[in-house]
């Protein structure tokens, strides 16, 4: 199947979610998370979730992460020059919501690409191989470049993955890990 197969199935199945069963999963994937990742002291990218899109409720990450000594900061998209800058995260009075249901911060101190060691990475499906299906406007893609060689990029999804993504392309990113309710993957 290719990308844009996988971003409708997974699209739909996520409209097949509760509020309840994403905040059950949401959790569990959380446990996950840090459990198999060693989050303390680190500097760590974290989206948050579009509600309409039915993700994976990132704020539970947040403060548990901010509770281990995690140093975390957010994307805000530049739909003008495709961009994404990230910002220190540190209370929800800094965020607004964006034209696309985004929550982005208003204000904030600007964190350098390569000053990550995890990025967690938004996502609809993925494969085997730790290839991604994101909303197709390429903005991790464009920023996971700029990361530095060392730091890991992390998925977070509902479901299992798909043996193969037909359409994956030279320039996309892949992922070095990706947690689920049911397994953490390591693709390195």
């Amino acid at each position: 199947m290719t990308k844009a197969d996988f971003r409708q199935k997974y699209k739909e199945m996520r409209l097949g979610l509760s509020p309840g069963e994403i905040e059950r999963l949401s959790e569990i994937i959380v446990e996950q998370t840090l459990t198999h990742f060693q989050l303390s002291e680190k500097t760590i990218s974290l989206f948050l979730p579009i509600e309409r899109q039915r993700e994976i409720n990132t704020y539970l990450l947040w403060e548990r992460a901010m509770g281990i000594g995690a140093t975390v900061a957010i994307p805000k998209t530049n739909f003008e020059t495709m961009e994404m800058r990230h910002y220190l995260f540190e209370s929800t009075d800094q965020l607004e919501v964006n034209q696309k249901g985004i929550p982005e911060p208003k204000k904030g101190k600007v964190i350098a690409s390569d000053r990550f060691d995890m990025v967690f990475v938004p996502l609809l499906a993925a494969d085997a191989k730790g290839n991604r299906v994101g909303y197709g406007k390429g903005f991790y893609d464009r920023f996971l470049r700029k990361c530095s060689p060392g730091c890991l990029f992390i998925g977070l999804h509902y479901f299992d993955v798909e043996s193969k993504i037909d359409d994956v392309l030279p320039k996309d990113i892949r992922l070095n890990a990706l947690v689920t309710p049911t397994k953490v993957l390591r693709f390195d």
